[in-house]
């Protein structure tokens, strides 16, 4: 008997089962873990009719949550270097404005109190962050 003597030739077919797997695990993985990424402060924003933004501005953000703490830019500032550290962000963002993000349930002697410490640092723009309140109906 005779042995047959194989040959083998190259495959020119692309085998892409394993991408579309790799591709799909990785596309759920982000997708599960997106949200997770927004990182923030919870607070209640006080509603109002006001008219939006028409541009969007840039500036530093003083967050005041629902048990008084005041952040600068989503980090906590101590009350006795709050103005030191919004000084310090507004070199780093090249910006003089501020915008004042305050919980609903804040009193508002805090919220006073932080603007009056930014004014008294001589800053003049000073936008208050609201959420847009809805039209409701006013029939029953």
């Amino acid at each position: 008997m005779r042995r047959r003597q194989r040959t083998y030739g190259a495959v020119a077919e692309i085998n892409i089962a394993n991408l579309v797997d790799v591709v799909l695990v990785l596309l759920i993985i982000f997708m599960i873990s997106a949200p997770l990424l927004q990182s923030g402060i919870e607070i209640n924003l006080p509603k109002t009719k006001t008219a939006a933004i028409e541009k969007e501005t840039q500036g530093v953000v003083i967050t005041i949550d629902s048990l008084g703490g005041v952040f600068v830019n989503d980090r906590w500032a101590s009350p006795g270097d709050l103005e030191e550290v919004v000084e310090r962000a507004m070199e780093d963002e090249s910006t003089s404005s501020v915008f004042i993000r305050g919980d609903s349930a804040v009193p508002y002697g805090t919220a006073i109190e932080v603007i009056g410490r930014l004014k008294g640092m001589g800053i003049h723009s000073i936008g208050l962050v609201t959420a847009h309140k809805e039209a409701g109906r006013r029939g029953r």
